[in-house]
């Protein structure tokens, strides 16, 4: 395919050795590659001198937003691809990308369907089954809300589309792995909550996680993906504990 707009891919990562090659290796197709790195320590800085075509910038991590905002302003061309680092693009969504960046519509954002996969288990339900997220944008109709620290989102200016093909997620290595995510989104979210002035209280530490599990494992079918899907629920309200927990500390 003959392109006419080029693409900037750009990937936010800390501690991501497992993945980065692979990753990496999956946006190849792109124009060029932008790594933003908040001084990983498990060699993830290390194994990117050593791939080609990708430029490192090692930054200071304040939360998701800011660190995407920041990515943004390096981007030099006129299509934006965010993706993590636990991310895959299969070839029917790579095809698509190229297509509608080289299409002169309207749409100025594009969001895909993530199928998600769990010690590489794909989990179809656990509340993970209506997930979509923005990853394509044409560069200057996009920030990233900065009060909205974490399970960021941007603001777009103009009209957006959904991508018919959907995009892999190999989010958990293990219940461990998933934990200490829980543990990192919890704690930027109970800032978030702090900034806006609010507090825990006995419902929102005991009773809130409960509906948590109950929803995602009965009511959103966790059930039917086996012992994983009961791992992935109650670690999921784990984390809505752990936040309100976190938020009791700041308000002391």
């Amino acid at each position: 395919m003959n392109k006419t707009h080029k693409i900037s891919a750009l990937l936010i990562t800390y501690n991501e050795v497992n993945h980065i090659s692979e990753v990496i290796n999956n946006i190849h197709f792109t124009d060029e590659i932008i790594v933003i790195d908040s001084f990983s320590t498990d060699g993830t800085f290390e194994k990117l001198q050593t791939l080609k075509n990708v430029k490192t910038i090692q930054r200071k991590f304040k939360n998701f937003a800011d660190q995407r905002n920041f990515a943004i302003q390096q981007a030099n061309h006129n299509w934006i691809l965010f993706i993590d680092a636990d991310e895959r693009i299969p070839e029917e969504l790579k095809n698509e990308i190229l297509e509608e960046t080289n299409n002169f519509d309207n749409n100025v954002a594009f969001m895909v369907k993530r199928l998600y996969y769990f010690k590489r288990k794909r989990i179809r339900f656990s509340g993970f089954q209506t997930d979509t997220t923005y990853r394509l944008f044409k560069k200057g109709t996009v920030k990233y809300i900065e009060d909205k620290i974490v399970h960021e989102m941007p603001k777009i200016n103009g009209k957006s589309k959904l991508f018919k093909n959907t995009m892999l997620h190999y989010c958990f290595d293990s219940a461990a792995h998933y934990k200490s995510k829980m543990e990192h989104y919890a704690k930027l979210k109970a800032l978030e909550l702090y900034n806006k002035g609010k507090k825990s209280s006995a419902y929102h530490l005991y009773v809130r996680p409960i509906i948590k599990f109950v929803t995602n494992y009965i009511f959103r079918l966790g059930i039917l993906d086996g012992k994983e899907g009961f791992q992935i629920c109650y670690l999921s309200a784990y984390g809505v504990h752990y936040r309100y927990q976190e938020l009791k500390k700041l308000t002391r």
